[in-house]
């Protein structure tokens, strides 16, 4: 089956003239090869131009300048002046390179010109022969995108040229054979070559859908791992209930602050939070209610800190805070905004229940500490204590053994 499919990809489906049979494919590629075969037929319709001219002077050697010099000048200049107005004509609008007018008539003006000057020119019947065979080729190599089109004006040069000599030359039968299979054969090699440039240029550009595909849906996969990576991480250091940092991610933050601190010599306190009252509301309401109690406090408690603060849920209905920067005071002031914040807070659920309340004990990290527990026990401590009086309050620890309480 992967072998099937291999192949597949390698041999896109194409029709007798090496064109996509898919329509919508045919004409993206159109549509991107238009730039390069405006361009192209540009430089053919130039140099179809000046060989037409640079012929006039080899006919001013053979002729002198005669009526029959006069007549091939006048077709040679006509040719040559229709292939530079398309060319001009193709640069400011190249879209005119893939439309069949302008195109199919210019070439009809070349080819009938071309056959008009055989019985014209003093030339050889072989060097006539070849000038067809030189046209032939011509419009495979030069005509873009264009096979059945190319077929059609051979055919008409093939036809033409067999009529004009056949009326004005002496060519014998064999001589007028031998011409037309030469230009069988050009035009059979022309059909050949063009057929397996069509096809190499048309299974390259399927190859670079694929490819362009791949580095879309790899591209997706990466955005998909980045975001999926991003989740992670989320889940990894959020508390799933409160959305804030659960109790691992605290303490990676809180331990980069405190060497902080310590780096810069400034202060860092610490807050215990606790819902109080919170089992008893629990056990009233339900664990839909009492889940919903510690998601909204514990975003009313994030609303009040600033962007330098850490919270995080340290357990059950306990957070824990850390206020980079903040002195006694200034944790105190933080602490009582946040514990009336909350005493704000009204949800219709808890009907008659005592509004909610949230004890804050509060401990400043001493400068011998190195690490954040002690300045933790000391504000657990203190937070015991404001439940002790009565809770709904901020209790300040100045040092392990000596507290000072702040009612509300």
């Amino acid at each position: 089956m992967a072998a099937g499919n291999n192949k597949a990809r390698e041999a896109p489906l194409l029709d007798w003239r090496s064109e996509f049979q898919d329509s919508a494919l045919e004409a993206l590629h159109r549509r991107t090869m238009l730039a390069q075969d405006a361009q192209q037929l540009c430089y053919a319709l130039w140099a179809i131009s000046g060989i037409f001219f640079a012929f006039t002077l080899a006919d001013f050697a053979l002729l002198g300048a005669g009526s029959e010099f006069l007549a091939l000048l006048a077709i040679r200049t006509f040719v040559a002046l229709c292939c530079m107005a398309l060319a001009l004509a193709v640069k400011l609008q190249p879209a005119l390179a893939h439309r069949r007018m302008p195109v199919n008539l210019a070439y009809f003006v070349g080819i009938t010109g071309l056959l008009f000057t055989i019985p014209l020119h003093p030339g050889t019947d072989g060097l006539h022969i070849a000038t067809m065979v030189v046209a032939t080729t011509t419009l495979y190599l030069l005509v873009p995108n264009r096979l059945h089109w190319i077929l059609v004006w051979n055919a008409y040069l093939a036809i033409g040229f067999a009529v004009v000599l056949g009326f004005s030359s002496d060519l014998s039968p064999g001589m007028l054979a031998s011409g037309l299979l030469l230009l069988g054969f050009a035009n059979l090699l022309g059909w050949v070559t063009l057929t397996r440039l069509n096809r190499l240029q048309r299974r390259q550009f399927a190859l670079l859908l694929e490819e362009q595909d791949n580095n879309r849906k790899l591209q997706s996969e990466i955005d998909e791992r980045r975001l999926l990576e991003q989740q992670l991480r989320f889940l990894a250091s959020t508390d799933h209930l409160t959305g804030i940092a659960n109790r691992r991610h605290f303490f990676e933050l809180a331990a980069r602050e405190l060497n902080r601190t310590k780096r810069e010599d400034t202060p860092l306190a610490i807050c215990m939070v606790d819902i109080d009252l919170f089992k008893e509301l629990n056990d009233h309401h339900g664990h839909a209610v009492g889940d919903l109690v510690l998601a909204t406090v514990a975003t009313c408690c994030a609303s009040v800190l600033r962007d330098t603060d850490i919270i995080g849920r340290y357990g059950g209905e306990e957070f824990i805070i850390a206020l980079p920067g903040s002195d006694v005071a200034t944790a105190t002031v933080i602490a009582e905004r946040l514990r009336a914040k909350v005493a704000t807070l009204s949800l219709p659920m808890l009907g008659e229940t005592p509004m909610l309340s949230v004890t804050v004990g509060v401990s400043l990290v001493a400068e011998e500490e190195m690490t954040l527990e002690p300045a933790m026990l000391r504000a657990d401590e203190a937070l015991y204590e404001g439940k002790a009086q009565g809770r709904n309050r901020v209790v300040v620890a100045d040092a392990p053994s000596s507290h000072a309480a702040i009612e509300a």
